[in-house]
C-alpha cells in the first residue's frame, strides 16, 4: 500500500500512533498467515503479537526495498516455522491425551442459515484442507500459504522465502499437487 511507506517514515522517526495504523491496517492479513501456517489460532495470535513487537523494535533497519507488508510478512513466516519446530519438539517429549480436543455442540434455530449438516461437512471440509496443509514440508507450505491463501505475488514470496521466483513456483505446483492427492484421500474428492 502506497499509504505504508510514509507510516513507515514516521515510525522511524518514533511515532507510536503511525505505528498503530501499520498494525491495524495488516493484523489480519498476518494472523491469517500465522493460522495457515501453524494450524492454530492461539499460536498465530502469540505468532502476530510477536512479529509486530520484532518490526517495532526493528523498524529503523527497514530500508524499503520491499513493501512493509512483504517485510512483515517474512517475519510471519520465519516465526511460524519457529513455532512448528518447538511444538514438534515438545510432541516428541510429552504424551498427548487422546481426549485433547472435544467438539461443541450448538442449537440450531430454523433460519436462513445454512443448515447444522452443511455446517458440518464445510467445518470437516475446512479441517481436512488445513490438515492437508499441515502435513506439507514447511517450504511447500509457506508457497501455498503465501499465493493461494494470502494472493502475495510470486516476486514478493521469493523475496520473503529468499529464493527465486522459479523455485516458487516450482514449489506452488509440486504443493498443488501434494494437496491435492492428500485431498483425495482424506476427503474422497476431486
Amino acid at each position: 500500500m502506497d499509504d505504508d511507506r510514509g507510516l513507515v517514515a514516521l515510525c522511524q522517526k518514533g511515532d507510536v500512533e503511525a505505528f498503530e495504523q501499520l498494525v491495524i491496517r495488516h493484523q489480519k492479513k498476518m494472523l491469517n498467515i500465522a493460522f495457515r501456517m501453524t494450524g492454530s489460532y492461539d499460536d498465530a495470535c502469540d505468532i502476530v503479537q510477536d512479529a509486530f513487537v520484532s518490526a517495532y523494535k526493528e523498524i529503523r533497519r527497514f530500508e524499503g526495498r520491499s513493501q512493509f507488508s512483504t517485510w512483515l510478512g517474512t517475519i510471519v513466516v520465519n516465526l511460524s516455522r519457529n513455532r512448528l519446530k518447538q511444538v514438534q519438539a515438545s510432541r516428541n517429549r510429552r504424551e498427548v491425551s487422546i481426549n485433547a480436543e472435544e467438539g461443541e455442540v450448538g442449537i440450531d434455530p430454523p433460519s436462513g442459515e445454512p443448515s447444522a449438516l452443511e455446517m458440518m461437512e464445510k467445518r470437516d471440509i475446512q479441517r481436512g484442507v488445513q490438515e492437508c496443509i499441515g502435513k506439507l514440508d514447511m517450504d511447500f507450505r509457506a508457497v501455498v500459504v503465501l499465493r493461494d491463501i494470502q494472493g502475495y505475488a510470486y516476486n514478493e514470496i521469493g523475496e520473503m522465502l529468499k529464493v527465486a521466483e522459479g523455485t516458487v513456483k516450482s514449489r506452488l505446483f509440486r504443493a498443488r499437487e501434494m494437496l491435492k492427492n492428500c485431498l483425495k484421500k482424506t476427503l474422497g474428492v476431486l
